[in-house]
């Protein structure tokens, strides 16, 4: 058996974060994840004027949490490539009393949309302009706290909306109510409402006739330690090798996500169970094994989308068709990943057909040399690392954008494949 330690969430870490900086006390953070998009939050908080100080060995941040806002009445606030840090900071920015905020980002994130968000931020009263594109990067907040009140929001796009708005309620003067009409990556919502209830938030949610209506009542949050689970999405590319490798038995297990873990993107298991693999979950961690054959599905991905690429790149290895279905919502991430996953897949010899929210992919193999155009996106290198397994000749044209979440990929890939291999 082989045992990979993973690094902690990204989408975990980002709400601690920003959950951290609200809290009425001092919040340590154990096990967080160290990268370019977690490295970037924690920048502009400090630019906002919070106090970070994270452990030289990266094994714990500590953010002193200001529950009136940011201490700077005027700062600078560059977002990197990050969506949480793009979309989560103006929203804390905008429940200080006072101050003005000018947030930016790369022309990667310039490109993806946050107009829902910041239209439900200017009904809630805030004073937010956007300078070039209406709905993007740049935009100023001029914070004079919030008030609080009922609005309607379309998460159809991305989750990040929604969650933006949840941690804001308690913030609020008088709370918020939140009707969702659409909804995607469900689980990671879930993943912000466990995490609220942890810093002291009360929070409900039922369903209506408009839709799902969220209650955040205005209890402000609370210091606490909290430690940060591994990342699932990261896991799955490890899960995945495991699945696709021809010797039966061979298993991988990532201690730290099991029965009870918050990250709905573990659920890709579930998939490769679907598709043949052996999985055992118990309480402390998962385990996927070999059986040395792979079916073809057809799977439903809207609650686990940031797997898609994963599994389209198993997906040639299978013994028929894969067809991802309900994945629209990836066409709006770091680049169009249904576009990506296709040009790639086709590059190295295998037969793609692609919709609006779909993709099929065809059993075939795959024929190198060939480097993988990744857009820049680091899910497109970590996944196609899959592919490569059964592909000598695979390169990327951006092999370092893996920074944004994992900057030691692969370094622990080649390592972990190493040691899997050599296992009887």
């Amino acid at each position: 058996m082989t045992v990979i330690d993973i690094p902690g969430s990204k989408s975990v870490t980002a709400r601690a974060l920003f959950l951290a900086a609200a809290a009425d006390g001092t919040t340590t953070l154990l096990r967080p994840l160290v990268s370019d998009d977690t490295e970037g939050f924690a920048e502009g908080l400090k630019a906002l004027g919070y106090q970070v100080r994270q452990e030289p060995d990266g094994s714990a941040w500590h953010i002193e949490g200001r529950p009136q806002g940011p201490a700077a009445t005027d700062a600078d606030v560059y977002c990197r490539d990050g969506a949480t840090t793009a979309r989560f900071l103006p929203t804390l920015a905008a429940a200080g009393g006072h101050g003005t905020y000018r947030f930016d980002a790369s022309p990667q994130m310039r490109r993806r949309p946050l107009g829902p968000l910041t239209t439900a931020l200017r009904t809630l009263g805030v004073d937010l302009r956007h300078h070039e594109n209406e709905g993007h990067h740049p935009l100023t907040v001029h914070a004079s706290g919030i008030k609080g009140g009922a609005l309607t929001l379309d998460a159809g796009q991305s989750s990040q909306y929604l969650t933006a708005l949840l941690m804001l309620g308690p913030l609020t003067a008088e709370g918020l109510a939140i009707t969702v009409t659409d909804l995607v990556s469900e689980p990671y919502v879930e993943i912000t409402l466990a995490m609220m209830r942890a810093f002291g938030a009360d929070v409900t949610a039922h369903s209506t006739h408009e839709g799902r209506t969220y209650t955040v009542a205005p209890t402000g949050y609370t210091a606490t330690t909290y430690a940060i689970e591994p990342d699932a999405s990261t896991s799955s590319y490890f899960f995945a090798a495991a699945a696709l490798d021809p010797v039966p038995g061979r298993e991988v297990t990532v201690p730290g996500l099991g029965t009870g873990a918050l990250q709905g993107d573990l659920g890709f298991v579930d998939v490769l169970r679907r598709m043949g693999a052996e999985v055992e979950i118990t309480d402390t961690a998962t385990t996927v094994r070999s059986t040395g054959r792979l079916h073809g599905l057809t799977v439903n991905m809207r609650d686990i989308s940031d797997t898609m690429p994963t599994l389209a790149a198993l997906a040639p290895f299978a013994e028929g068709p894969v067809r991802i279905e309900d994945v629209a919502n990836t066409r709006v991430k770091e680049c169009d990943r249904l576009d990506a996953c296709a040009e790639n897949l086709r590059r190295l010899g295998i037969t793609v057909a692609t919709g609006h929210d779909w993709i099929e992919i065809l059993p075939g193999t795959p024929t190198g040399p060939v480097e993988i155009a990744t857009h820049g996106d680091h899910r497109i290198v970590m996944s196609f690392a899959v592919t490569a397994l059964r592909t000598p000749g695979i390169t990327y044209d951006d092999p370092g954008c893996v920074r944004k979440t994992f900057p030691d990929f692969h370094d622990v890939f080649g390592a972990f494949v190493g040691a899997f291999t050599r296992t009887p």
